[in-house]
């Protein structure tokens, strides 16, 4: 499985997420253009089969116009720790891996 952090997230959550049995990058090492935009992260997401780590609103959108790939995991905790995320992340692993290979659904929402 693997994992594609959005601008809006910590590049530390990479070395956080470490130990978890999954290939995580930060979409600033992706080689898009910093700022990249939401439509080109959404496309290398798509490109490369990674799901969407965010909790920028776009993504849901774009989830429900264009579809999937990718898929999209909304966190909808507001402004938290990066070791806050993590410990999230890490907890919802498994809902995230029951994501990435539903052929039905497209988002997953964590609170």
């Amino acid at each position: 499985m693997k994992w594609l952090l959005d601008a809006n997230l910590s590049y530390w959550l990479v070395k956080q997420l470490a130990d978890l049995p999954i290939t995580v990058i930060h979409v600033s090492r992706t080689g898009l253009p910093v700022p990249a935009d939401d439509l080109g992260i959404w496309d290398w997401a798509r490109i490369n089969g990674h799901i969407v780590i965010t909790n920028d609103e776009d993504f849901y959108r774009f989830a429900g116009v264009l579809g999937f790939p990718p898929k999209v995991v909304m966190l909808r905790t507001g402004n938290q720790s990066t070791h806050f995320m993590a410990a999230l992340l890490a907890h919802h692993l498994d809902n995230i891996s029951q994501l990435y290979s539903s052929l039905e659904n497209d988002v997953l929402e964590l609170f």
